[in-house]
């Protein structure tokens, strides 16, 4: 993951060079354009975050909240973490197959799919991705998978 010392949104842009601004803030925009009602953006460990307030969800596995999307230009490419399709098998499977018929290379880890050009996205599949979510369904799936992996 990339690591920046900026400490808030307007930092984190501005430290970028030209080309990767360009792109971070197009699919910042995005993410905003599509993002359910009660995520909050901010910085987390040198990225842009788009989670659940501790407010609404205090008891995550590790203090933060938890994380929904992510946003981080690296060194030789943007990364985009969906965490909604690393957590479900089946959404997981869905994007894949969308990406596919989009017509894109996916490059993808568990949660990160990294990309070096805009036209490296399927747009629509993304911000169809992001909005499929409710912060409430959210914290439910987050809930029951945590509950499975304590029995």
């Amino acid at each position: 993951m990339a690591t920046s010392n900026a400490t808030t949104v307007s930092q984190y842009l501005a430290s970028l060079p030209a080309d990767r601004r360009k792109i971070v803030v197009a699919v910042r925009t995005l993410i905003r354009t599509n993002l359910p009602a009660g995520y909050k953006e901010s910085m987390a460990r040198g990225v842009l975050c788009y989670s659940v307030p501790l407010s609404v969800l205090p008891d995550t596995y590790n203090g933060h909240p938890l994380w929904y999307v992510a946003l981080a230009a690296q060194k030789h490419y943007c990364s985009l973490y969906l965490m909604s399709v690393y957590g479900d098998s089946a959404r997981a499977a869905g994007f894949k197959a969308a990406f596919a018929k989009a017509g894109k290379k996916l490059d993808m880890g568990k949660a990160c799919i990294r990309f070096r050009t805009l036209e490296d996205l399927p747009l629509d599949v993304i911000a169809d991705t992001i909005a499929a979510t409710p912060m409430a369904t959210y914290v439910a799936f987050y809930k029951a998978s945590i509950s499975r992996r304590q029995k």
